[in-house]
């Protein structure tokens, strides 16, 4: 079942109607606690204070003569109404109306005040079509009852009390909600502007389009989720303009040993070639050129897999030297080819985790480039060291060396410095990419030192293990 969903510009006024319906339900329930709370516990309190007050003025004798005049004054100069009497029943009919249906004082009330204490009294009178509150006090002559002093006064009505207060509060809310209104209104189209052409700009986004940009104008959270945004689509034009550029070198790449396999391949079904010598010289061409295709393919899977997510390394801890060393070991053979001396100076004590096969694959690759781009009769030399929890190998040869501008592009896909030896050396540009990315799945990292004419100096850095 599909869900309902709303636009936004809906849902902000679905939420000003609900904040204005909280509002007023808040405010009633404020209105109903000052009712409540504060003028009926203020009326109880001052009832009892004022009962009290009257009450002393008997002092002892009957209660008759100038002691019932004097209380009885008492209701001249206040609201409440006030009445002495000797008995309950001339109480009762002094006041003879039901509280709540039921009789102003029961048998518990009598037992109270037979104790000298006052009793409070609230409920509804038919009569007076309001709640009365009243309180009863015994009138003592050291433990002798004399009579009773009765002061009561009803209630007025939530409506009477807050007569003033309402109309005030009512025209408040009115005109709050009349300029909260106008706000939203004049506010709406400058606030939902940045969305909708956000909303325009993803939508270019999604057919390929990363040519615009979201314009900044403030300082708030739209601007910093268009500058998010612009981020994105930067992150995903630069990895457009990666795939364009890969796909291009790999066809410029292949198009060159395909060249070569389909000219010399059409020159032999043609019989053009009919010297032994010659064809079997094409043969080797094709050979080559197709090993070197296989090349390039092995090492486009291998980075590849590596720069996935879900590939994992098999970690142990490895003694770095010994790895240093296996590897100078694979390349020496080259190297005596070439007459060029591979020496070393190791820290034997410098310890690792990470992959050792993967990390004797950069090591490789580098001393590989170095082999190839070292002239004949010079030196490698590989030298490590431990510096801040981190094990340094620096691997230095005394070969061509790499023009400054091009350092910062060393390490990407199909990048050379040296366009014209490609075929020279058959590298493709791929093994610096595939160990700088090992060095990244290790935590380390590859950095390149390099003088054109004078040589080239590469760092490994790898996190120590820690014992």
């Amino acid at each position: 079942m599909r869900r309902l969903t709303l636009p936004l510009k809906k849902k902000v006024s679905l939420l000003l109607l609900s904040s204005l319906f909280l509002t007023i339900v808040f405010s009633f329930l404020f209105i109903h606690f000052l009712y409540k709370d504060l003028y009926i516990g203020t009326v109880k309190e001052s009832l009892l204070y004022q009962g009290q007050r009257t009450a002393a003025h008997y002092h002892y004798g009957e209660v008759s003569g100038n002691v019932k005049d004097k209380i009885l004054w008492y209701n001249v100069i206040s609201p409440y109404e006030v009445s002495v009497v000797e008995n309950l029943d001339e109480l009762g009919k002094n006041f003879p109306y039901l509280l709540d249906q039921k009789p102003l004082i029961d048998d518990n009330d009598q037992k109270e005040l037979a104790k000298g204490k006052h009793i409070l009294k609230e409920g509804y009178v038919d009569e007076f079509n309001r709640n009365v509150i009243g309180a009863i006090f015994p009138l003592m002559n050291e433990d002798k009852l004399m009579g009773y002093l009765f002061i009561y006064i009803p209630l007025a009505e939530m409506t009477e009390v807050f007569s003033k207060g309402i109309p005030i509060l009512v025209l408040a809310g009115v005109m709050f909600y009349f300029v909260l209104f106008i706000i939203i209104q004049s506010s709406l189209d400058s606030l939902f502007k940045p969305v909708k052409e956000m909303q325009r700009f993803s939508n270019k986004v999604a057919k390929g389009d990363f040519t615009e940009r979201l314009t900044v104008s403030s300082n708030d959270e739209m601007a910093e989720l268009a500058w998010t945004f612009n981020s994105m689509v930067d992150s995903l034009q630069h990895q457009e303009d990666r795939k364009r550029q890969f796909l291009s070198n790999v066809a410029h790449e292949l198009r060159t040993p395909l060249t070569y396999i389909g000219g010399y391949a059409k020159a032999l079904t043609d019989r053009v070639q009919t010297n032994p010598g010659e064809i079997e010289d094409s043969l080797h061409l094709i050979q080559k050129e197709s090993i070197r295709m296989q090349k390039l393919i092995t090492e486009l899977l291998e980075l590849n897999k590596l720069e996935d997510a879900s590939f994992s390394l098999d970690i142990e801890p490895i003694v770095l030297s010994q790895v240093v060393m296996d590897s100078l070991e694979l390349i020496r053979p080259h190297a005596n080819m070439k007459q060029i001396d591979l020496s070393h100076q190791l820290n034997e004590e410098s310890i690792i985790h990470g992959d050792p096969n993967r990390v004797m694959q950069v090591f490789y690759n580098i001393l590989d480039n170095a082999l190839k781009y070292s002239p004949e009769r010079s030196s490698i030399v590989v030298h490590s060291y431990e510096i801040d929890g981190m094990a340094v190998v620096k691997i230095q040869d005394a070969g061509i060396g790499i023009p400054k501008e091009s350092l910062p592009q060393i390490g990407e896909r199909f990048f050379r410095s040296d366009l014209s030896r490609t075929r020279e050396t058959g590298g493709y540009g791929l093994g610096l990419s595939i160990a700088k990315e090992i060095m990244h799945k290790h935590k380390g990292s590859l950095s390149v030192d390099s003088e054109e004419g004078k040589g080239t100096t590469v760092h490994l850095t790898f996190p120590l293990l820690e014992i």
